[in-house]
């Protein structure tokens, strides 16, 4: 791949999004981390700046850069169209260009039972999980198609939850089934600027947000269940994968879970 590539990695704080991270910039890709905790990603962005320098050994320090380049904090509030534009900004300031945008930022259902919940919960999830993936997917448009090389990839973070949710996640359940619109839309749209446009879904990935898998979760006959999770990182590799394909094929939907889980089956 040419090791300049440049990533915009949004809710890139912890989580899949710091997996991520850590996965491009250990195979050369200058990264650009946005989330609403600076303290996180700054120290994200230490450890993607070694990765990085781990990964240049030896190279040309021409066709590298500072290794102080490889890895830019912008904390970012998705939800607010401003701040997206001014994330977009700063990387094409930085680096000239935008390759990839990892469409990760998200939040989970609020607590108790959703009978409860007041419209400013729910509005807070849609909010995060579908309008800030459009500010960012809109963005990540209008800065590929007119850099030169022209086009480049959009990987959407969903969910299996779109496929078979869980009790009591309608919040997040349906946010992840609009985000598979957008993802379907703009990949069709994407085509005549040679922008791909993909999709990953997740199961059981050992973050902060799934480790109270650990002690059981709520299954669909009422149980409370410990469920097998799998190595975060693996899903960075995932999403590197998809990262690295040349743009003439594109990777639409990919679910990448821990083999055990339940997700198909009856039950």
């Amino acid at each position: 791949m040419n090791h300049r590539k440049v990533a915009v990695i949004t809710g890139a704080g912890s989580g899949i999004g710091k997996a991520v991270a850590l996965a491009l910039a250990a195979d050369g890709y200058r990264i650009v981390l946005a989330g609403r905790r600076a303290e996180l990603l700054d120290e994200v962005a230490a450890l993607a700046r070694a990765a990085h320098a781990r990964s240049q050994s030896g190279k040309s320090s021409d066709s590298t850069g500072s290794d102080e380049e490889s890895a830019l904090a912008v904390p970012t509030d998705v939800t607010d169209p401003a701040q997206v534009e001014r994330l977009f900004a700063r990387a094409v300031e930085a680096h000239g260009r935008v390759d990839l945008l990892f469409n990760n930022a998200g939040r989970s259902n609020p607590p108790g039972d959703f009978l409860d919940w007041t419209a400013a919960q729910w509005k807070d999830v849609v909010d995060v999980n579908l309008n800030g993936m459009f500010y960012c997917l809109q963005q990540a448009f209008r800065v590929m198609r007119q850099q030169t090389p022209r086009g480049g990839r959009i990987i959407n973070n969903g969910s299996i939850s779109a496929h078979a949710p869980r009790p009591n996640s309608m919040a997040y359940t349906a946010t992840k089934h609009a985000v598979m619109g957008l993802t379907k839309t703009a990949s069709l749209d994407g085509r005549q600027y040679d922008i791909a446009v993909g999709q990953i879904d997740v199961g059981n990935a050992m973050t902060e947000l799934a480790s109270r898998m650990a002690s059981g979760v709520p299954q669909a006959n009422g149980e409370i269940a410990v469920e097998p999770m799998m190595d975060v990182d693996i899903v960075g590799q995932s999403v590197l994968y998809m990262a690295n394909l040349p743009l003439q094929a594109n990777v639409l939907f990919h679910t990448v879970m821990a083999t055990k889980m339940p997700f198909v089956g009856r039950g």
